[in-house]
């Protein structure tokens, strides 16, 4: 792994604690505007004092934020597929090496779909950005999608992380489940727990704790961020989760002091 390679990764993962709080907004490129979303703009702005990572997609962050940022990108390169169609699997590289490059991106992302009935396309996708992201000493983030036929358990999400892994991929997100820690312990890389559809705010530090207590480096949230009732109390209650290893009464109980004192 070269030295570009490293550092990259080292804006990803903070070498302090070796865990990362990522805020996911790239949901449009197959929901178009998400609730929460309908201003990228709007909705980022306040959450990125306390993100680690931001993963969007080019369009996105070309139009919605400004370069002055000081927060690591991860880049969403995959797509194809819109909510419209029964198989989200059939998803093709949609993003080149070289314009990734040109917006300074400190990783690429992609969903793979293990088990789907476009598995092979999607795998192949990763292999090729794995070895163009090389090239250029960009890390690439594997996302294991889950189709709506598919069981979320510790066999398949162990399946699906592995497989990343050995192809490749440096780190890989994924869904928490029971046995989750047989997930981690069976990965050859970082692993990150997606956040999912909203659920209650406790709910969603419950998770997070759970994940990390797990073995899991940190956390890619976004509904149960930007859709929160405080999404920066919130971001900021994931973060002391995650990096300070607070219990989720805790994290709850400083989630509502913060909204709270916003109002």
């Amino acid at each position: 792994m070269d030295w570009g390679l490293k550092n990259r990764l080292t804006n990803i993962i903070k070498p302090g604690t070796g865990r990362t709080v990522m805020l996911a907004v790239d949901h449009g490129y197959f929901l178009g505007p998400t609730t929460g979303l309908e201003d990228i703009k709007a909705t980022t702005e306040p959450l990125l004092e306390y993100a680690d990572t931001l993963m969007l997609t080019r369009g996105a962050l070309r139009n919605c934020v400004s370069p002055e940022i000081d927060v690591p990108i991860v880049l969403r390169v995959s797509g194809g597929t819109s909510v419209l169609q029964d198989d989200l699997s059939n998803e093709e590289l949609t993003v080149s090496m070289q314009d990734a490059l040109r917006l300074n991106v400190s990783g690429v992302a992609l969903s793979i779909f293990v088990g789907a009935e476009n598995e092979k396309q999607t795998l192949a996708n990763m292999a090729t950005l794995i070895d163009e992201a090389e090239d250029f000493g960009i890390p690439v983030l594997a996302v294991t999608a889950v189709g709506k036929d598919m069981v979320r358990d510790a066999r398949y999400i162990g399946l699906a992380t592995r497989i990343a892994g050995e192809m490749g991929a440096h780190i890989v997100k994924t869904y928490y489940c029971d046995g989750f820690e047989k997930v981690v312990r069976s990965s050859l890389v970082p692993v990150v727990i997606a956040g999912g559809k909203k659920i209650e705010e406790k709910d969603a530090l419950e998770l997070a704790y759970n994940a990390i207590q797990a073995g899991a480096i940190g956390v890619d949230m976004g509904r149960n961020i930007f859709q929160s009732v405080a999404p920066v109390a919130m971001i900021r209650a994931v973060r002391e989760v995650v990096h300070n290893d607070e219990k989720p009464d805790k994290a709850y109980d400083l989630f509502n002091t913060l909204k709270n004192a916003k109002g």
